[in-house]
């Protein structure tokens, strides 16, 4: 670099170079004042760099200021600082966030003889802070790491995936990794976490006592018969009911997945945040598929949730969930996946089903008609049209049209879910497990670590939320309102819906006061709508209810809003479930409205509510140790208040409103014990895979002439057996006089037969003189 008598300011640009170790935090802030001094640049970095990151920013290197060749000023700021550079926009370009704001937030160091001193501070910032559980995310928080680790998770080979999982799984925490999944090949603990190891049931209660002691509000429910013996469980988190207080509108419940061991079906409850990603609400192990077990499990999930119900259920079509659904939740509304109406149509229907005329009328029948009248004239046309009419699958689906046809649900909110396939993406983590007999315990520990992933992902997308918005789709003022409420994902929706309403025609059609009605539609489309807008209070309704069923503005809505000038969302159409700070939201708008109804006392109701907001203040008030003292010390403070108002006695409110006395004795900790499930078989018709695997059947006659030799065994590799085409791997045979054992998984215990015949499912009989063996 050239030597200047004069000052050269240089602009750095950051090292943006992705890491995985997190810097550790204490509470102890450091006070920068103008005059500190330290020894080098990278004391000088970590200085201000732990500074912010205690606050809740990030830094970035800013100006450098040489004179003579030697560096004499250097500056960072924050990572707000400045604007975007202007580029042409005419050239299309990834949409990208535009993350600063002008802070001008900064520090700078003199560099007089190897010191470097602080020469200047401002620590006046123009935008939020990151929250406690976001900070981990904040770009200069990561470092690399100088040491390279040899693990076999790394040297064999081990996907990113699995060493991602097993990175988080020693850090105890998601977002104790710091940074994304390609980089955390390159950092391993040496040290493991401990297992609990515990047999299945009694395992299990133990496990789940131990996280009540780190999570108070952890809820699980065992299930025993009169044999003690266990057949259904389910358990949630804290976090799990906090989550379902914000989004437990819709959820989503399916039973695609089972546990090899006890055959036990995998059962999770999952919902869509404000993110429109998949939240968990707990999950449930139930040891069969009756009506008694679904209505013992959704008794269960409303205790664990306050009892309240959710307004849409969506399930596979089962008659079992649906009768308990009618018991115990009836006034949810029940939705059947479409999803799985198409898989069954394909079986049901035969060579119909490929023709494009009936799919297209059908497509028609399940998702394209606004009213249930053009619902039932599509349908009639269809069955007369391609003579359906005795077919028993259509006719017991058009029994149950109100479950799954829109038309029958347009009117009611469901997040736009249209299947239980975000339940069955979810199901999805539980095949990553190694292994088709792992025992429950393992099960459970593999899904807390799923459920804190994405607990850490919705983290990453409320950080981004709040680092900055799109500063280059402000064509229009509702669009700028809508990316100030809105979180991203609901945002690009919202701007969807904008730009196709700008390519409709709206023609008004009429005026009643201040309500005037719009017909819409889009050019080339005879399909009108009809849209009526009160002036007075902004009022809009439009025919197509997508605002009932989503909770965001359709684009005939939005067109309308745009022709009368209106430059923001009506307040009384923004729903909060969509909006960034939805869950600060949900906690303030708590009602125990459906406790009421179920005729709770005035101070189970009570109890209730300060529970609710109580462990939402716990849980932001146990990330630091400041935030602890805080809520200790504000405690203490209001309790005794309590006690200077009522005094030490325990009081309550009798029925007259009076305080007396109360002398209930509180139950605590129970102990249960239970058996392990008995093994059982599954509902209806076993796989034809599964029967391949299986079914194997032997029928030998215990013949001199059949000759075989063997000690303990004889092996027989499946391979020489071309016969035998439905055999997967390796068999094995033993010989006791007239008594032979088949091994696959489990010992078969196989007699003789009469008949000197082998054979085996769907192949041809056989002498046993053809075995090559």
């Amino acid at each position: 670099m050239a030597q200047s008598t004069g000052d050269q300011v240089l602009d750095e640009k950051n090292n943006n170079e992705d890491t995985c170790e997190v810097i550790n935090l204490d509470d102890s802030d450091e006070q920068i004042e103008v005059g500190v001094k330290v020894g080098s640049e990278d004391e000088a970095y970590d200085l201000y760099n732990q500074h912010a990151l205690r606050k809740g920013f990030s830094i970035r290197k800013g100006n450098r200021r040489f004179i003579d060749g030697a560096l004499r000023q250097r500056e960072y700021v924050c990572s707000k600082a400045g604007f975007r550079e202007f580029r042409d926009r005419s050239v299309k370009k990834i949409n990208r966030i535009e993350t600063r704001t002008g802070c001008n937030a900064r520090i700078r160091f003199t560099i007089t003889d190897g010191t470097w001193e602080v020469t200047l501070f401002n620590d006046d910032h123009n935008h939020e802070f990151a929250s406690q559980e976001e900070k981990h995310n904040l770009r200069s928080g990561r470092r690399k790491r100088d040491t390279h680790i040899d693990s076999p998770v790394v040297t064999e080979g081990t996907k990113p995936g699995k060493a991602y999982m097993y990175l988080t799984k020693q850090l105890g925490r998601v977002k104790n990794v710091g940074s994304a999944k390609k980089n955390c090949l390159n950092y391993l603990q040496t040290t493991r976490k401990a297992t609990i190891e515990a047999g299945d049931v009694q395992g299990i209660i133990d496990y789940f006592k131990y996280k009540q002691v780190e999570d108070p509000l952890f809820f699980y429910s065992v299930q025993v018969d009169q044999e003690n013996r266990m057949t259904n469980f389910f358990w949630r988190d804290g976090r799990s009911k906090l989550d379902y207080d914000a989004f437990g509108d819709v959820v989503i419940f399916d039973t695609a997945y089972r546990i090899e061991k006890y055959n036990l079906i995998c059962a999770p409850l999952v919902g869509i945040n404000h993110h429109w990603r998949n939240v968990l609400f707990g999950c449930a192990f139930l040891l069969d598929e009756t009506a008694e077990s679904y209505i013992w499990l959704l008794e269960t999930f409303l205790e664990a949730m306050g009892g309240r119900h959710p307004k849409s259920i969506f399930t596979d079509h089962d008659q079992a969930i649906s009768k308990a659904i009618e018991i115990v939740l009836p006034e949810s509304r029940h939705r059947l996946g479409l999803w799985n109406i198409l898989v069954n149509a394909k079986k049901n229907l035969g060579g119909i089903y490929s023709n494009p005329n009936f799919i297209s009328i059908f497509s028609i029948c399940l998702d394209g008609c606004l009213d249930e009248i053009k619902f039932q004239s599509t349908w009639e046309n269809m069955i007369k049209t391609f003579n359906l009419e005795e077919n028993e699958w259509l006719n017991r689906l058009h029994e149950t049209r109100a479950n799954w046809c829109t038309a029958f649900g347009i009117d009611l909110f469901s997040a736009k879910m249209k299947s239980t396939q975000r339940s069955e993406s979810t199901n999805s983590i539980f095949h990553q497990l190694l292994g088709t007999t792992l025992p429950p315990i393992k099960v459970i520990e593999f899904y807390e670590l799923k459920s804190e992933e994405m607990r850490q992902v919705e983290q990453d997308e409320n950080l981004l939320c709040n680092e900055g918005s799109f500063g280059n789709v402000f064509t229009h003022g509702i669009l700028g309102h809508a990316a100030s409420v809105y979180t991203r994902r609901l945002f690009e929706m919202f701007k969807e819906e904008f730009h196709e309403g700008l390519w409709m025609s709206c023609i008004e059609a009429g005026c009643e006061g201040s309500v005037v009605m719009y017909e819409l539609n889009k050019s080339g489309e005879k399909k009108v709508l009809l849209v009526k807008f009160d002036k007075a209070d902004s009022t809009i309704f439009c025919s197509c209810k997508l605002f009932e069923t989503v909770g965001l503005f359709c684009s005939h809505a939005l067109r309308v809003l745009l022709v009368n000038n209106v430059n923001e969302i009506p307040l009384h159409y923004i729903m909060h479930r969509w909006t960034k700070d939805a869950r600060k939201r949900a906690i303030m708008s708590f009602s125990t409205e459906s406790l009421s109804k179920e005729g709770k006392s005035a101070r189970a109701l009570r109890l209730s509510e300060l529970n609710h907001i109580g462990h939402y203040v716990f849980d932001k008030g146990s990330l630091t140790a400041r935030g602890e003292r805080i809520v200790k010390e504000r405690l203490i403070e209001a309790l005794d208040l309590i006690e200077k108002e009522f005094g030490g006695l325990h009081l309550v409110e009798n029925g007259n409103g009076k305080l007396v006395e109360n002398n209930e004795i509180s139950c605590s900790d129970v102990n249960v014990a239970g058996n392990d499930p008995l093994l059982r078989g599954r509902k209806g018709r076993i796989t034809i895979r599964k029967r391949r695997k299986l079914c194997l059947l032997l029928l030998l006659k215990c013949h001199k002439s059949f000759l075989i030799r063997c000690f303990s065994h004889l092996q027989i590799n499946c391979r020489k057996l071309d016969q035998f085409k439905c055999l997967i791997s390796p068999v094995w045979y033993r010989c006791y006089r007239a008594r032979f054992l088949f091994k696959h998984r489990n010992l078969v215990q196989l007699k003789c037969h009469p008949l000197p015949l082998l054979k085996c499912y769907s192949q041809p009989s056989f002498k046993c003189s053809s075995l090559v063996l």
